[in-house]
């Protein structure tokens, strides 16, 4: 009876041996063969290489179609079309300070203005939103510190804010004109220096880089703790020069300021190496200057006085009656950027001036126009120079 028992406590032992050797047999052939196939469907289904756009930007591959059945984990859950292989992962929005100008920049680059929604509460507070994804694309704001100064400069900065927020890889602040850079250093005792603290600003909202257009003074790159590319619209404006029927030996640049002179020689320089005279002038109080006299020769001569901005247009105008005192045929006054706070217009409609260019930096009211005002566009100059920076290019080349 022991016996019995024990040989069938042996074949009982026996039988469930051999039955999990065998659905450990199965195992391994069903593993085999799943091995087999997905090894099967990796050698028929490989992965794209990786390519490039023509920005040089890697974008994200993705399977062949299909020929077979795949396994359920190689099936993505995504919709199709998600990713689109031409995508420069590049954006471009405005801001309300300069639209037209910002629009003029995208239509150039072939690129639309990304969608955002900037709006202001009953109380003057900025709200803004970003209505499509910036999540690792390098975002351009463009956006000009012109008048109103101050909301401006806000809006900017909750602009900076949001694509930071957003998850945008790199954001650059597009300041085709920099307001607060007058007040970049201290002249009389108790002042600030405005210049650094705006600088400040726009770095700790969250900016990676500032695309700036001609700068009041050199200095006000080092205020910036990120990278800052400085261009100049004189090349603009050299170039609308040049069309025009003005013999070179006629020509003298004239700098309006002691403080303009580096700026007009440059200009000089690129104008057939015209020669260069210099308004000597003492001022009082903001924005009220006096001319004393006049350092060169104008006898004759189309003088063209050369500035960075007009703002009331007291010191270029007092220069222009000065150079007509002294014998000037004609006065042209050049400027990147045109502030025209009253009393500007009168001032520079007056009939001192055969004609007045300034560059589209600041948009220009229709109820501003007059006869000798000539507004050129720096759309391209700044589309141009956002393409290097995006592609890691130089940006000092556009000026060679």
């Amino acid at each position: 009876m022991a016996s019995l028992s024990l040989s069938s406590s042996s074949c009982s032992s026996s039988s469930t041996t051999t039955s999990l050797l065998s659905r450990s047999s199965s195992f391994v052939s069903r593993c085999q063969c799943s091995l087999v196939n997905l090894s099967c469907v990796q050698r028929s289904h490989s992965v794209e290489p990786l390519k490039s756009n023509n920005n040089g930007k890697p974008y994200i591959p993705v399977l062949n179609e299909p020929t077979s059945p795949m396994p359920t984990f190689f099936t993505s859950t995504q919709p199709e079309n998600t990713f689109d292989k031409g995508d420069t992962r590049l954006r471009i929005f405005s801001g309300t300070a300069n639209p037209a100008l910002s629009q003029e920049i995208a239509c150039y680059m072939g690129l639309e203005l990304g969608k955002i929604k900037i709006k202001r509460f009953a109380d003057g507070e900025i709200y803004v939103q970003l209505q499509e994804s910036v999540r690792g694309c390098d975002v351009y704001l463009v956006q000009p510190t012109c008048p109103p100064a101050n909301e401006n400069l806000m809006e900017l900065l909750i602009m900076i804010d949001a694509c930071r927020r957003a998850s945008a890889k790199n954001i650059t602040a597009v300041i085709p004109y920099f307001g607060y850079a007058r007040a970049d250093r201290k002249t009389q005792g108790r002042e600030s220096i405005a210049a650094k603290l705006v600088a400040n600003m726009i770095t700790e909202a969250g900016a990676n880089r500032v695309l700036a257009c001609d700068l009041h003074s050199g200095q006000s790159m080092g205020y910036f703790d990120i990278p800052v590319d400085h261009v100049y619209g004189q090349p603009v404006i050299l170039d609308y020069l040049a069309s025009k029927t003005i013999c070179s030996d006629d020509l003298v640049v004239v700098s309006p300021d002691v403080g303009g002179v580096a700026r007009a020689r440059a200009f000089a320089k690129k104008l057939s190496d015209a020669p260069l005279a210099i308004v000597d002038k003492r001022r009082h109080g903001h924005n009220v200057a006096e001319v004393m006299n006049l350092i060169g020769d104008v006898k004759g001569k189309v003088a063209v006085m050369v500035d960075d901005m007009i703002d009331t247009a007291g010191t270029i105008a007092k220069g222009a009656a000065l150079l007509h005192q002294e014998g000037a045929r004609e006065v042209y006054a050049c400027c990147t950027h045109a502030v025209f706070s009253p009393p500007a217009i009168e001032r520079l409609s007056g009939g001192l001036f055969q004609e007045v260019i300034i560059t589209n930096t600041i948009p220009v009211l229709e109820q501003n126009y007059f006869p000798q005002l000539t507004i050129l566009s720096v759309a391209n100059l700044l589309g141009e120079t956002i393409w290097r920076v995006h592609d890691d290019c130089s940006v000092s080349s556009i000026f060679q």
